[in-house]
């Protein structure tokens, strides 16, 4: 995705987060509200011991803040808020130039990247006792936020993205479908049954499968075993098949005329959520949001599981730089935040969703339901997802890659030539990597 994601709020709030996302220019998940630009601060407790911390979004971390301090007294939280970018580019200043870096700072998952050189500049949360708390976490979020070596850990998971899909029951409908979650999962269990409905719909409908190839595109990368990196840093895109399929994949859909070309995040891309020229949307779980502000029609939405498995887009980490003189401390307040008692809290007051299963077993997440989506339970489906998510290497140069393909199946639903488009692809990743 090119430029801005809607993080889901909880429905009983229905509230749209502004954030920035998503491979282009570096811009990957992470809920946000802040103004680019501008830094928000808010010091909670009058201890003796502060810590800084630096978060984007509006993830309500401020109202948990309180809790803590209150049952530590000892501790001061300053909690500045900025711009997802803004905030990522100062931590990189910061850390580079040895100075100014935070006690505390979130850094989105995609972003986590980034910093995989610089491992020196963060503690090694192994070292402060995160070994203890490893299993409280969903195995594949971990992974992504250890080394390549899996000896050294950036940060403790928050939030994540599970994918599923998002559908339109009155589009399955008109083309003879019976439109219940459990009938259209039954109906698409495999991609081939996706592309057969997506064949079927258009024939007695007129309507699209979906609105943009690249979510097909996201969707299919992210259910892969290997992507474009291997631990090594090793480029691995030509040498096994995963990725070109899903590439060839999505370009069969702009062949059938069953993908939509529209850009997402564009005016035209939202109003498509409210005139029902599609059917489905594969999307992460935050994407909610996004779809009660632009269709705000209760009932025709409903949400089921993705074919073949699932994916994740978007979740952060809470990282301690090793400028901080407060590690013990930062590490003692991070484990508290992220714990699942604190993680359902979150979930139910600002959506974000848990990345530590036990919340999946609370009778409050369990018994979450939403009128909008039909009265589904919708916490189940995305919690179904959460774990069915593969965990796969990224490397440091994976959103500049992903770029490069995105941009490949842009020309391509365009009209360009697929082959000819990979083939141009591949030579400019030689090129980036060569740099």
């Amino acid at each position: 995705m090119k430029k801005w994601f809607i993080y889901s709020a909880a429905p009983l709030l229905s509230v749209s987060l502004l954030a920035a996302c998503g491979g282009s220019d570096g811009d990957d998940g992470g809920s946000s509200e802040s103004v680019e630009g501008e830094t928000t601060s808010e010091t909670i407790g009058s201890g003796d011991i502060e810590l800084v911390f630096w978060e984007f979004g509006n993830t309500g971390y401020d109202k948990l803040i309180e809790e803590y301090v209150e049952e530590n007294p000892d501790i001061t939280i300053n909690l500045q808020n900025s711009d997802m970018n803004d905030m990522h580019d100062n931590l990189f200043t910061s850390i580079s130039a040895d100075t100014g870096a935070p006690d505390i700072a979130m850094i989105e998952e995609a972003q986590i990247e980034r910093y995989r050189t610089a491992e020196d500049s963060f503690n090694n949360l192994y070292d402060l006792g995160a070994g203890d708390v490893q299993d409280e976490f969903l195995d594949w979020v971990w992974n992504n936020s250890e080394s390549a070596s899996g000896d050294f850990v950036f940060g403790l998971p928050t939030d994540i993205g599970p994918t599923v899909m998002f559908y339109r029951t009155d589009v399955f409908e008109e083309a003879g479908f019976d439109s219940s979650p459990e009938a259209v999962s039954e109906l698409i269990p495999t991609w081939d049954a996706y592309e057969e409905v997506a064949v079927q719909i258009y024939e007695e409908t007129g309507k699209l499968m979906t609105d943009a190839g690249e979510l097909i595109y996201n969707a299919r990368r992210d259910q892969a075993s290997q992507q474009y990196f291997n631990t090594d840093e090793e480029l691995i895109i030509d040498d096994h098949p995963e990725i070109r399929e899903a590439y060839d994949y999505t370009a069969d859909f702009f062949d059938q005329d069953l993908a939509g070309d529209i850009p997402l995040w564009t005016p035209e891309w939202f109003a498509g959520m409210a005139d029902g020229s599609y059917a489905t949307m594969l999307a992460p779980a935050w994407m909610q949001g996004v779809i009660k502000d632009n269709s705000p029609e209760e009932g025709i939405w409903s949400i089921t599981t993705m074919p073949e498995g699932a994916g994740n887009w978007g979740g952060s980490f809470l990282t301690i730089p090793s400028e901080s003189e407060h590690a013990e401390e930062a590490y003692a307040f991070i484990s508290w935040l992220t714990a699942p008692e604190q993680q359902l809290k979150s979930f139910l007051d600002y959506g974000l969703f848990p990345s530590a299963p036990a919340v999946y077993e609370m009778d409050e997440f369990i018994n979450y339901e939403d009128a909008y989506f039909g009265g589904i339970p919708t916490a189940q489906v995305f919690s179904e997802a959460a774990q069915q998510v593969i965990p796969v290497y990224k490397g440091r140069n994976y959103y500049s890659i992903d770029d490069v393909i995105k941009e490949a199946i842009d020309n391509v639903s365009a009209g360009d030539d697929r082959d000819e488009e990979w083939s141009a692809s591949l030579d400019t990743i030689d090129r980036i990597l060569a740099r």
